[in-house]
């Protein structure tokens, strides 16, 4: 067994431990969705807008790792609800942009601070211990 296999034994355990807590959590999304009136799929291309830029469609369909034709379409249900609209890029306007309406900006806020709040499970670590879990995982990103 190489030198390695504890260090490679907690990694995975520590990454099972992390995407279990992620997917426990997974049940947000139909609820956020269904309270903003949107799919969930609408949920993550609000994520992927950036509320102060208009972008390209071909850049959502990228950051959502989606087909164009996937991401025209989930722009078509956000418009019929009022939180997004197209609009010409400035510079050509052959390339179509989306943006967020007003409403748009508003379920953005709703949806970031449901989805971002922490599970109750992380609550249970003293204040030291999510001290030491925002270091850590700032350290394993990089950031």
């Amino acid at each position: 067994m190489p030198d390695n296999a504890p260090e490679d034994a907690d990694l995975r355990e520590a990454w099972q431990l992390l995407m279990g807590l992620v997917l426990a959590q997974r049940w947000r999304w139909s609820e956020v969705a269904e309270r903003v009136g949107v799919t969930q799929a609408g949920l993550r291309a609000i994520l992927a807008i950036d509320p102060d830029e208009a972008r390209p469609m071909r850049d959502l369909a990228a950051a959502m790792n989606c087909d164009a034709s996937y991401a025209t379409g989930i722009v078509d249900d956000l418009e019929r609800v009022g939180v997004a609209e197209r609009r010409p890029a400035p510079t050509d306007r052959r390339v179509k942009t989306v943006v967020l309406t007003p409403r748009g900006r508003q379920v953005l806020r709703t949806v970031q601070d449901e989805l971002f709040a922490p599970p109750p499970q992380l609550a249970t670590l003293t204040r030291d211990e999510q001290a030491t879990l925002v270091r850590l995982l700032h350290q394993a990103i990089g950031a």
